[in-house]
This record gives C-alpha cells, structure tokens and sequence, in this order.
C-alpha cells in the first residue's frame, strides 16, 4: 500500500534475481529516500491480541519523544489477522508502516527485511509479543547519544521458565561471550539499539541476528547493554525452543569463522593440515624407531597407517583452505540476494528488497 491507500505488490524475485538489478527496479521513479530519527522493527508471527495492545503503547511512547520516527512490522507468513489489524492502523497512521513476506522465512530473515526497509538514523528491533517494554525505548536512545554504535539489553529479571528458557540462554549466552570475546550477559534479548550504519555492513542469515553485537564489534564499533524490563507473556504462544537454542550454537560456529577466519581460511584450514602432517612426522619417526630398536616389520606397524592417514588429512586441510580462499574470494566480489521474499508492503512506496535503507 502507498502514501494513497493502495497496496503496493513486490515483483517475484526470478524478476530481479540479483543486487544490481534490484537497485535499477528502486531508481525507475520511486520515491526518495528520506530519513527519520528512529526506526522500530518489529517482526511477528501470529500475534493479532498482542499488537491491538502494543501499537498505543509504544505509539504513546514515541509520540512522548519529539521525535520522528517509523513503526515497521514486518509479518512472517502470520495465519491470523495480524496482518489486516496493521494494515487498518497504517491507514490511520503514515509512521506505521508493514512489510508482509511470501511465507514464514524466521526471524532473522523478518529482522532483515525490516533493518533494510529501515530509514531512521538509529534502527531498534523488538519483539511483538509485549514482553519487550516500549518505555525502554528512550533509554536505549540516550545510551546512542553518549556516543555508542550497538546498545543492546539486557533482561535481568527474565520473565521465562527457567528450564526451557532461561537455563539454555544463559549457558548460550555464555558459550557466545567465551567464543566471540564480545562479553554480553543477552544476546537474545531483541530490544536493541543500532546506528543504521552499523547495520548497513552486516549480512544476516541462519539466526545470526542475535550475534549482531559481536560482528558490530569485529568492524571496530562501540558496544554496550543496559538493564531492559522484561514483562511476561500473557497472550498467544512462543515461537522459541530447545531446537532454537541447538540452532544457536551451529550459527555461533560461523560466527566464530568469520570473526577469525573469514578472510583468510588457509589460516585455520592450513593450520589443522601442518598438524595432520607434524603428527605423521611423528608417527613415522615412532615406526623407524621400532624397526631399528625391535625389528618389527613396518606393514605389521599400526602406526605407519596411522602416518599414512595423518598425512593424506593434512594434504586435504591444506587443500581444503586453498579452495576456501578461492571461495571467500568469489564470494566477496558476487552480488549477494535476500533471505527473504516480500509479498507487499504498506506505506512503503520505494521499498527496494534487499538493499538496506533504500527507500
């Protein structure tokens, strides 16, 4: 829907399969970008009680601000009427804005396609299902004007089951702090604040929006929490889990490779070979030795395979990190395509997929 009621469809993405294509379809005659102080992105999945409550709430809020800003819901592939209660509100409120994806793609992909639509000088994710407290907003705002690029809260008293939530997310928490050396006490906790910039550089896929502070850190940002209040949910159903918890921790092993690794992968590919190759040094060595001191026959000797396997991995490591360079390097220079794929949006006229802020 644009400025005039009307809801604007997004062409399929075989239309414009790649980045540069994108940027020729936002440059035919749609609107000009234009900015706002602060952008609030709220991804949501089947959450229609829960929004007829926080759309006053956090409206009051910002209104309270003097500021300008931007409410954009982005909707998951919601089966419910989510999507109809945001759109009646956008028609009452230009600042509303929603952004409603072909299917649910997750939340990361959800945060995505927010933080690109996104034109506010500072962009803060939320949850939708009234757990994150609005009037934590102005806080996180002034935490930005001290001079921080990444503020990010931290739920002190989390209002979860402690087995199923709780428990997992603090040793998840602390595996990610341990790993990234980016010492946050909530990585889950959605309420965030971000400069749009920061943002602007960090491709997100997998459930990688949760270790935003960390990559933020890698580029030599300013990194920060602060103490957020944390309501209980009273409406609707989580979408979180032990199985999110598992995705966490095989996201947290490419966030480690990227943060260490990325650019070069000979380092720790060639690494793991030299080791695979010392070693069969050293079996081979134990194999000569026991020929000399016992005479036993080297094809009888478990170790001389050993040498052998050792040697044939190390070749493997190392060749396996020359392809990684060569990967990383096609990779870098390739244009990129979104993880997620819009079905339309609302007040969102120049909407570009994919390409952070364009608008």
């Amino acid at each position: 829907m644009d400025c005039d009621g009307e809801i604007r469809h997004i062409p399929r993405p075989e239309d414009w399969p790649g980045r540069l294509e994108r940027l020729f379809y936002c440059m035919n005659g749609l609107a000009e970008k234009h900015t706002v102080d602060c952008s609030i992105v709220i991804p949501v999945y089947n959450e229609e009680t829960n929004i007829r409550l926080l759309l006053p709430e956090l409206q009051e809020v910002l209104d309270n601000l003097h500021k300008t800003y931007e409410i954009i819901f982005v909707d998951d592939g919601s089966s419910d009427n989510t999507t109809k209660i945001i759109t009646e509100a956008a028609q009452q409120r230009p600042e509303i804005k929603l952004i409603t994806l072909r299917r649910n793609f997750g939340q990361t992909a959800a945060m995505s396609a927010g933080f690109d639509a996104a034109v506010g000088d500072v962009i803060i994710p939320m949850d939708g299902d009234l757990q994150n407290d609005p009037n934590d907003i102005p806080k996180l705002l002034e935490r930005i004007d001290e001079g921080y690029d990444v503020v990010s809260g931290w739920r002190i008293n989390r209002q979860d089951k402690y087995w199923t939530r709780r428990l997992p997310s603090n040793l998840a928490n602390r595996l990610i702090s341990l790993t990234t050396n980016v010492h946050l006490h909530d990585y889950g906790c959605t309420l965030k604040a971000y400069r749009r910039e920061v943002l602007q550089r960090i491709e997100l896929y997998g459930e990688m929006h949760r270790f935003i502070p960390a990559l933020a850190s890698w580029i030599g940002v300013k990194v920060t929490e602060m103490p957020v209040n944390h309501r209980a949910r009273t409406h609707g159903k989580s979408k979180y889990g032990i199985s999110r918890t598992i995705h966490v921790i095989l996201d947290l092993m490419t966030v480690k490779f990227l943060l260490s690794y990325s650019t070069k992968p000979i380092q720790i590919f060639g690494l793991l070979g030299l080791i695979s190759m010392f070693s069969s040094v050293g079996l081979m060595a134990g194999v000569v030795y026991t020929r000399i001191r016992y005479d036993m026959v080297i094809a009888n000797n478990s170790m001389f395979l050993l040498s052998v396997l050792f040697f044939i991995l190390g070749i493997q490591f190392i060749g396996m990190g020359l392809l990684g360079e060569v990967i990383m390097r096609t990779y870098h220079e390739s244009q990129g395509k979104p993880i997620y794929v819009v079905a339309n949006t609302v007040n969102l006229p120049g909407y570009c997929p994919g390409l952070p802020g364009k608008q």
